[in-house]
Formats: structure tokens, sequence, C-alpha cells
């Protein structure tokens, strides 16, 4: 319901969370465009997103809606976001053991339809993404 207004606005949605907030629900949205995200952005698809929210309803208490760009350590979710991203580093954790790891830091080798190879310490691990918890890109300074 989201994702064709934010598209249609010239925005990528990158991710979305709803979790608790101290007055209810909070509902936060992240977005990028190819020149970045000002203030002004965030607003644009603060009052879009929320009169569409307002019309529909989906939310069955009171929420918060926070629209913000994804940062430095921007979420990785799709496999398109890895592809964009080949080269640089991020910061992966897996809801399982690979080789018995689960936090894997390093250098995004390659991105597939179904899994990431990402260089740690000297070594190559094919990461799934359907065993994929959190991936984030690792600020390099």
């Amino acid at each position: 319901m989201i994702e064709p207004s934010v598209e249609s606005m010239g925005y990528e949605l990158v991710h979305m969370t709803l979790g608790n907030g101290p007055n209810g629900c909070r509902l936060s949205i992240y977005i990028d465009a190819p020149g970045g995200i000002r203030v002004d952005d965030c607003e644009a698809v603060s009052n879009q997103v929320g009169a569409i929210l307002d019309a529909a309803d989906p939310l069955s208490s009171s929420y918060t809606l926070e629209v913000s760009s994804p940062g430095l350590d921007r979420p990785l979710v799709t496999p398109d976001h890895f592809r964009r991203f080949v080269g640089n580093r991020a910061r992966i954790v897996m809801d399982t053991d690979i080789r018995g790891r689960r936090r894997f830091i390093g250098q995004i080798v390659e991105a597939g339809e179904s899994l990431v190879v990402l260089e740690s310490e000297g070594e190559d691990y094919e990461l799934p993404y359907t065993r994929i918890e959190s991936a984030r890109l690792e600020s390099v300074f």
C-alpha cells in the first residue's frame, strides 16, 4: 500500500519497521534517492504516507510515523540492495550458524538471486538471503 506511492514520488522504499513506541506503535520508513535525502523529502513522504494510512486505517492503535534516510549503515534487505553494494563492507547476522558462525563483517564479493558471498577474515562465505536475520553496510572511516 505504501511502496507504490513512495516510488511514484521518485524515492526508493528501502525498509519499513513496525515496533513499539512511547505512545503506541511506531512505523519507521526509510527512503533513498540518487541525490540523497533531505528533510524536505522526509516531510513530503510523511505527509503522503500519513494520508494513505489515515484513509486505510490498517493499524488498530495509535501510531507515530517516522520517515528518514537509511543512513551510512543502511540496511540491506533485498538481493538488489546487495548487488548495488558489491565491493562495500557489510555486517551480517544469520539466524543459524554458517560454518560455526552467525555474525560476519566483510566485503560483499558477489550477490546472486539466492545468496550473497561475503569475504570475511580471508575466507568467502555463501550466505543465503533466507537465513539472514539482519544486514547493514559497515561504515569505513
